[in-house]
């Protein structure tokens, strides 16, 4: 009913009725449970109550409101000692296949994470858990097909040492070579889930995973420059570490880039456990209507004609009728070409 985590807690403007309406149905429909975190106005947020130095400005209201709703979910979480929560933005939306999905996301963090089975002191990335200055640059390919033996976890099916799983976003780097990021990639080809490389798109440029692997890779790896925070999971050690380095120090940047610098390391803060999967597992959902409401933090023009979801295969918004009726004749938003 939550995918694996105590909790799915889902951030959004109380007044913005259409997306609650919108992700209660495709929870449903999921037969997923989900709670609601108020989003907050940024121009409510007084100035007293955001951590920053002398060396910027307050930031504009849409990235207050939008940092501070996301600590309160993280608050929650701490507050209510959630073992692990899944936080979803209000406008996301996901495919029919969710929980196979993450099943295999699963798997592939177990490879990068775990120790070794018959080397329990060891670990299949030689860069895990944290490159040293002899590290290469670049570790082979694990195939998903070949994962190797792990011991096996016992806090969370996702592993037991993550601070944040970021399995919503808008772009993704593969680790850079000279950053001290672990460098392995779980490498699951042929996933019948992924979209088609030409409705594949990504802020990230290089887009190394379309230029360099084949039609329907994903590659789960350990978080480089995330964009969007559409959907993350935190365990309760990470929500702990989130507060002390997002919530409670300098408020310098958009809440997507303060979990960069959670995850990376960077502005003063430690690095941490984080991994990921290009592509992302939840993504935005583009209602047919006016392009003015996609967004309560920024200004969109137009209108749009049909609904969409970025990168999403069997969309559980756009499958709605079909499910509701009990069909199975799902709608691909990308097939294949014939």
């Amino acid at each position: 009913m939550t995918l694996q985590f105590e909790k799915i807690l889902v951030v959004g403007l109380p007044s913005r009725t259409d997306r609650r309406d919108g992700m209660i149905l495709q929870a449903a429909l999921s037969n997923i449970d989900i709670d609601f975190i108020d989003g907050v106005p940024g121009n409510t947020v007084s100035d007293k109550a955001i951590p920053k130095t002398t060396e910027h400005d307050r930031l504009n209201d849409g990235a207050i409101g939008c940092w501070r709703g996301h600590m309160n979910a993280l608050g929650e979480i701490v507050r209510r000692n959630l073992s692990s929560a899944l936080i979803l933005e209000d406008d996301v939306d996901w495919d029919i296949r969710i929980r196979s999905q993450l099943h295999d996301f699963a798997l592939a963090t177990h490879a990068l994470t775990q120790p070794l089975l018959e080397a329990p002191s060891s670990f299949v990335d030689s860069t895990y858990p944290k490159p040293s200055e002899n590290s290469p640059g670049t570790v082979p390919d694990i195939p998903f097909d070949h994962l190797p033996a792990t011991v096996p976890p016992t806090f969370s099916p996702y592993g037991d040492d993550w601070d944040l799983l970021w399995i919503g976003h808008c772009g993704m780097h593969f680790p850079f070579p000279d950053r001290s990021v672990p460098k392995a990639r779980v490498i699951h080809a042929n996933d019948v889930t992924v979209a088609p490389k030409k409705n594949l798109w990504t802020f990230n440029i290089p887009f190394t995973l379309k230029e360099k692997y084949p039609e329907h890779t994903r590659a789960v790896h350990h978080v480089q420059e995330g964009v969007c925070t559409l959907g993350y999971a935190v365990s309760q050690k990470g929500a702990r570490r989130l507060l002390q380095e997002v919530a409670l120090r300098d408020v310098s940047d958009a809440v997507d880039i303060l979990l960069r610098f959670f995850c990376e390391g960077g502005k003063g803060r430690k690095s941490h456990n984080c991994l990921t999967s290009q592509p992302a597992f939840f993504h935005h959902h583009r209602p047919a209507g006016p392009m003015s409401s996609m967004s309560d933090i920024g200004n969109h023009d137009g209108f749009r004609d049909t609904s969409m979801t970025d990168m999403v295969r069997w969309s559980v918004r756009l499958n709605a009728d079909a499910l509701l009726e009990g069909r199975t004749d799902f709608v691909d938003q990308y097939p294949d070409d014939k």
